[in-house]
């Protein structure tokens, strides 16, 4: 969608057109009434802005919306979409890479408890799993930053695709 479209909608549409970014309401909200936006580059400092801090249970909100690395995200709505072609470089066929993600998706759930998530966009399957491997000897508040800057990441790219210039 166009900004000069975004800047149009009225609030609860506009709000539908953010929420598969990232669906922690305090974001959207923010995003949404700051409109109308000037520029493209507004929009985006306004949603980086609003990203800094999330707090834990905005995390586990955010978290429990991500599949994890190497699984497709089922349904049609914008969210899976969006989260199937970030992840289009982890070939679901390879089955050693299929095998690595498994096993370290499982310990980073016993380990942290939560879904392991980095900015899968861009990277390849194998730093995708060097990040997996090192981000295992976090303690547990710096993997919540680290988590805390990946989700900001991905709602930043996101927002780009779906508002656009």
């Amino acid at each position: 969608m166009k900004l000069t479209a975004f800047n149009s909608l009225n609030r609860t549409q506009a709000a539908e057109v953010v929420r598969p970014a990232l669906d922690i309401p305090r974001w959207v909200e923010a995003v949404v009434d700051a409109r109308p936006y000037a520029h493209h580059d507004a929009l985006l400092s306004t949603a980086r802005t609003a990203a800094k801090p999330f707090g834990a249970e905005e995390i586990e909100r955010a978290l429990s919306h991500h599949p994890r690395i190497g699984e497709r995200a089922e349904g049609d709505h914008a969210e899976a979409g969006l989260s199937r072609a970030e992840q289009s470089a982890v070939d679901p066929t390879d089955t050693d890479v299929q095998q690595r993600l498994r096993e370290g998706n499982l310990a980073y759930e016993e380990r942290f408890g939560q879904v392991f998530l980095i900015r899968a966009a861009g990277r390849s399957p194998e730093e995708i799993l060097d990040q997996l491997s090192t981000r295992m000897d976090n303690d547990p508040g710096t993997e919540q930053a680290v988590v805390a800057d990946q989700l900001r990441q991905i709602a930043l790219l996101r927002l780009e695709g779906l508002v656009t210039p």
